[in-house]
């Protein structure tokens, strides 16, 4: 699949989302032994309006968040990042809802001018986002961003991988925690607090 600019719409539109998404940069992620694909990064004009277009079709609802991460060092330069995200599954795979954001241009610079859904960049859930982070290092791969969530009781270690020459899209390593204790979220709990969003008429809530 040609990774220069892949759309969502492109992904929904083959017989197996999942088969198509797992397609991209498979060369690479098998030669580093990367875990499935967790997440499909997703940078969008306007979370709020992405998100209800994609409910339409069925998926979500979305957890729909803002805030600013405790850290958001990139290029090894510690910066103020504020933005939106937002959180939903479809075929076993988180879709991660970006808006540009400020103080940045790491999501802004793949804005579609159409408007479009790009897929920014995957997301791999890891056991320690800096050994795996590391190996990619040492292969070539300089990290992008290296960041830091916190809104208890969660938690997530975040780090971008620079490895749009090898593979044409940005790769994501992850860690998220509950109570300090490393898991894989259930997509419930985000459908369930998206579900409370709608409910109450607050569709961002504050990280």
């Amino acid at each position: 699949m040609d990774t220069s600019k892949v759309m969502l719409d492109d992904l929904f539109a083959a017989a197996d989302f999942a088969g198509a998404a797992n397609g991209i940069a498979g060369d690479f992620r098998r030669k580093f032994e990367l875990p499935p694909i967790h997440q499909l990064g997703l940078v969008v004009p306007d979370v709020e309006k992405a998100a209800a277009v994609l409910e339409k079709r069925g998926i979500g609802p979305f957890f729909i968040a803002t805030g600013s991460p405790i850290l958001w060092r990139e290029r090894d330069s510690d910066r103020g990042f504020k933005g939106k995200l937002g959180i939903a599954y479809h075929g076993g795979i988180e879709l991660e809802l970006l808006e540009p954001g400020e103080g940045s241009d790491f999501y802004r610079r793949s804005l579609d001018a159409e408007g479009r859904v790009v897929v920014q960049h995957l997301g791999f859930m890891v056991d320690d986002v800096d050994m795996w982070a590391k190996k990619l290092v040492d292969a070539g791969c300089p990290v992008y961003v290296r960041g830091k969530l916190r809104s208890f009781p969660m938690s997530a270690d975040f780090a971008y991988m620079d490895t749009e020459r090898e593979t044409g899209i940005v790769l994501e390593l992850i860690t998220w925690r509950l109570f300090g204790i490393r898991m894989n979220m259930p997509p419930a709990i985000f459908h369930g607090i998206g579900r409370i969003e709608k409910f109450i008429g607050i569709r961002s809530l504050p990280l």
